[in-house]
């Protein structure tokens, strides 16, 4: 009876846990994220292979030896095996050194600065996180979103990602890696939706009071056609997307709803990067219509005024 209790339990914690993979990293609907997953597996199978036994005998010792056990054979001075030695020391070298194969293969593989070989077309899509929303720029469709994510399934997407406030975390769990964006830094990532789809983005990263309401829909559409029409209800239903908006856009705020911006000034994403670089002058940008101002109200003439004024002061 109690083993069959033990079984009963064991099954509803099994499919317990198994519930919960649903729309996570064990449930990847790109390319990107299955081959993570596979990582996982053999990874974890090959640990287990150290595991399990030790598990078993640890258990089976205990009950062997345990008290009352009078008959059992006592060798208090046995001290050496090389059996025993050969395989708790081979064994976990081996599994060591297959998973360091395995690491270095995948490192490079799944390495996501590394554009996806596609017969497909890739889009660009410019991430910047803000206090507590995310903003998504197009360059090459001229438009933004906040919150909500589009691109079509089998098309590489190639992001930039960058952040105009604390450090955050880039994740869509059911489609591969994560990647931090930093102020004043662009880091890349590149992903694959294997089918259509509205799967969940998170920052993985804490970052303030309104951090858990940081979320966004990724939508894989059917078709580029689909996606074409996504950007054109962008572009029907959104605003303009410019210096003075963006400084509203980029006050803190919490579970921010979704939005759009019919157009974006040229050279958006990279102000919001150059800002925090006073020292370098930003390159210039064909086409670029805003002039070289700080997002936050101050020129760069004027910061290095205003440090200018410091450093003299401090001599004084």
């Amino acid at each position: 009876m109690l083993i069959r209790n033990f079984a009963k339990a064991s099954c509803a914690m099994a499919a317990l846990m198994l519930a919960g993979c649903e729309g996570g990293v064990l449930d990847p609907k790109g390319q990107v994220g299955i081959d993570e997953k596979q990582l996982i597996v053999i990874a974890t199978l090959l640990m287990l292979i150290v595991v399990i036994p030790v598990i078993v005998m640890t258990l089976y010792f205990a009950w062997k030896y345990r008290d009352g056990r009078d008959h059992e054979i006592y060798a208090p001075k046995w001290a050496h095996s090389k059996t025993i030695e050969l395989v708790v020391w081979c064994v976990p070298i081996v599994i060591v050194g297959i998973l360091g194969v395995i690491t270095w293969h995948s490192t490079h593989k799944l390495d996501p600065y590394q554009p996806l070989e596609h017969e497909a077309e890739p889009i660009t899509v410019e991430v910047v996180s803000l206090n507590w929303k995310w903003l998504f720029i197009y360059p090459e469709q001229g438009i933004a979103s906040v919150n909500e994510l589009a691109f079509p399934a089998n098309v590489p997407v190639n992001f930039k990602i960058s952040s105009d406030t604390a450090m955050n975390s880039f994740f869509i769990p059911q489609l591969g890696s994560q990647i931090y964006s930093m102020a004043g830094m662009t880091t890349k990532l590149h992903l694959i939706a294997n089918e259509p789809g509205t799967y969940k983005g998170i920052s993985a990263n804490y970052s303030g009071a309104g951090f858990t309401g940081m979320k966004f829909n990724a939508i894989a559409t059917p078709t580029r056609d689909d996606f074409n029409a996504w950007v054109a209800k962008v572009k029907r239903e959104g605003a303009a997307l410019g210096p003075e908006s963006y400084r509203e856009l980029a006050k803190e705020s919490s579970n921010n709803p979704v939005s759009y911006y019919a157009s974006v000034s040229d050279g958006l994403f990279e102000q919001i990067v150059m800002q925090y670089m006073h020292h370098h002058q930003m390159p210039a940008h064909e086409g670029m219509a805003m002039p070289a101002v700080t997002l936050h109200g101050q020129s760069h003439e004027q910061v290095h005024a205003s440090e200018s004024s410091n450093t003299t002061g401090g001599e004084h």
